[in-house]
């Protein structure tokens, strides 16, 4: 199925967001510090835009809802906590055109991760959510 056509404004968001994406691969595959672990002793690690773009999410979510904030959030856990046992399931990023590139879809955002086979580690490159 062909994109949905988009209007200007989005498709300079869509460009903005691919750009910042691919500047955290990027600062990844160069070693450039300021990725940190999801949680302690997992294969799974943060970029500073993931970080960045998580915090204003819920900030977002919180003022509209406390709960479904929490919500939200604990699904995200359950979601990445599990990754790793279901990243067959994932399709191919949207933003990317590279195998290794995949997207989760939790509830309206799109979080591409990098598969970094080598070293048997997932990166989420960030966090997008086009209704904040």
């Amino acid at each position: 199925m062909p994109p949905k056509e988009q209007t200007p404004a989005k498709n300079t968001n869509i460009e903005e967001a691919m750009q910042k994406l691919a500047t955290e691969l990027d600062n990844y595959q160069n070693e450039k510090k300021g990725f940190s672990e999801y949680y302690p002793d997992m294969n799974v690690l943060i970029s500073p835009l993931y970080k960045n773009q998580l915090k204003a999410i819920i900030a977002q979510l919180e003022k509209e809802n406390l709960v479904n904030a929490k919500s939200f959030q604990l699904y995200l856990d359950t979601v990445i906590i599990n990754m790793h046992s279901k990243v067959k399931k994932y399709k191919k990023s949207i933003f990317f055109d590279d195998e290794n590139i995949k997207d989760i879809e939790n509830q309206g955002s799109t979080i591409p991760f990098y598969i970094d086979e080598k070293k048997n580690i997932y990166i989420l490159l960030g966090i997008l959510n086009p209704n904040i």
